[in-house]
Order: structure tokens, then C-alpha cells, then sequence
């Protein structure tokens, strides 16, 4: 609640800063004919991911194949805890300005951007889907950030989607350190523990498709992690959606 509050305030404050402020590029800065846009040149610096890639991880490959769908090497070797996994960007230093803009420069107002980006990245594999749920930030970390870049992306999407938004259910309980400079290992271990559906919620997720939103994929420690305790919870199907992702193959610990 107290983070849906936030947000509409903050959603209050950049449509009134829309009326007083000229619009801007969301990624450079520069001048654009109207707000909520990005200028041509940052626009042709984006890579989307398209097909082919990976069916369940969403892994984006250089070629295709003659014999239809195929599994990344991490997805085939085992399977992972989401049903499914698609980016709308490769993770590269066009997206990674989009990202380190939203996280830590308040430039929070391409949101409503991504949230289409990321149903356009999707596709029919979000079809049906109940809820959406933000890989949530430990109280002390959305403190001192004031917002969740995930949970802003993640409202955006439900309305999108005309579905709901839950961002009471899958909680971090453990204020774990920075995955930056993390390896592979160190990273999966690091989140093992630090994620839970509150019980008073499980009966909200017993049997649902949620869809788990994040700004980056990297190794797929956190979304992995969030999917094992939300299926534990009983959802039925957990789609995962990060804005960009790093592309290489994800080797699934065991």
C-alpha cells in the first residue's frame, strides 16, 4: 500500500512537471516533440530482442533453426522454476543507460514505454495471466531509493494487461548485499533465502498465472529464486518479464 501511494504521488508530480517542463528524451535528455518519448537517435540505439530464441528462457540466439522451437544449453540441461521468460532488450550500453536512468536517476517517466515493451515482448505467453508481481526491494533499500523501479514497471504492465497488481505478496526478507560483481554462484546464493510470499497471500496466489516483472536478467538468480517460492506458493504459472537482459545462455545451477 504505502509503495502504491508513492507512486501516485509521484505519478501526480511528473504529470504536473509534463505541464510546466518541456518534454525530453527519457534515456538522453535531449529535446523530443512530446513527453514520454525518446529521440530518434536513442530510439535506433535500442537492440530488441527477437526471434529466434530460447521457448522457455527466452535466451535470444544469432540463427535459427530448420526444426522449429528450441532450448537454450542452461534450459535443456534443466528445467527452470518459471514456466517461461521473455526480455524486450539486450542488456547493452543503450539499454543499460534506460535502466541506470529509471533505478538511480529518477528519469522514471518511459514507463509507461517499457510496460509496452514488455507486453509486446511477451506475446500470447502471457495470455490469461491474473496478476502481476515486482521483484520487491527489502524495506531499508526502497527507503533509501524512495521507489522500486520493478514495481513502477510492473503497475504500468497491469494496466496495460487490464490485470491486477500485486505488489503485497512476494516480499524480500532479507536485505541481501549488491549482485554487482557477483559470479554466476555467488549470485544464486546470494538470493537463496531472501524472497517469500507472505502466508496471510498464498490463498491469492494458489492457483494463479502471475507474471514477475524486473528491469535486468542477468544470471536469473532473483527470478529464479522469486519463481520457486511463488510456485511453492501454488501458482500454477509464473511468466517472468525483464525490460533487458544479458544474453548469454543461463546454465541452471543444480
Amino acid at each position: 500500500m504505502f509503495q502504491q501511494s508513492i507512486h501516485l504521488i509521484r505519478s501526480g508530480a511528473r504529470d504536473l512537471a509534463d505541464l510546466l517542463l518541456p518534454p525530453s528524451c527519457f534515456s538522453c535528455g535531449g529535446e523530443v516533440s512530446a513527453h514520454h518519448e525518446m529521440c530518434a537517435p536513442c530510439w535506433r540505439a535500442l537492440n530488441f530482442v527477437t526471434e529466434p530464441y530460447c521457448e522457455v528462457c527466452g535466451f535470444p540466439f544469432e540463427h535459427g533453426t530448420a526444426s522449429g522451437p528450441t532450448l537454450c544449453a542452461g534450459c535443456l540441461r534443466r528445467t527452470p522454476n518459471f514456466d517461461v521468460a521473455r526480455s524486450a532488450l539486450r542488456y547493452d550500453g543503450a539499454s543499460r543507460r534506460l535502466v541506470l536512468g529509471l533505478k538511480y536517476g529518477d528519469r522514471t517517466e518511459g514507463t509507461r514505454t517499457f510496460a509496452r515493451w514488455l507486453a509486446r515482448s511477451a506475446g500470447p505467453v502471457i495470455k490469461g495471466a491474473e496478476a502481476v508481481i515486482p521483484v520487491p526491494l527489502h524495506p531499508f533499500r526502497l527507503f533509501r531509493r524512495r521507489y522500486n523501479q520493478a514495481g513502477l514497471m510492473a503497475g504500468a504492465l497491469a494496466r496495460e494487461l487490464g490485470c491486477r497488481f500485486d505488489a503485497r505478496s512476494l516480499y524480500r526478507k532479507i536485505p541481501t548485499p549488491s549482485q554487482g560483481g557477483l559470479s554466476r554462484r555467488q549470485r544464486f546464493k546470494n538470493v537463496r533465502s531472501a524472497f517469500d510470499v507472505r502466508k496471510a497471500r498464498r490463498q491469492v496466489i494458489s492457483g494463479s498465472h502471475v507474471v514477475l516483472v524486473d528491469d535486468v536478467m542477468t544470471t536469473g538468480a532473483t527470478v529464479e529464486t522469486c519463481a520457486r517460492v511463488l510456485k511453492r506458493a501454488g501458482a500454477a504459472r509464473v511468466s517472468v518479464l525483464t525490460l533487458t537482459r544479458v544474453a548469454e545462455p543461463m546454465p541452471w545451477p543444480t
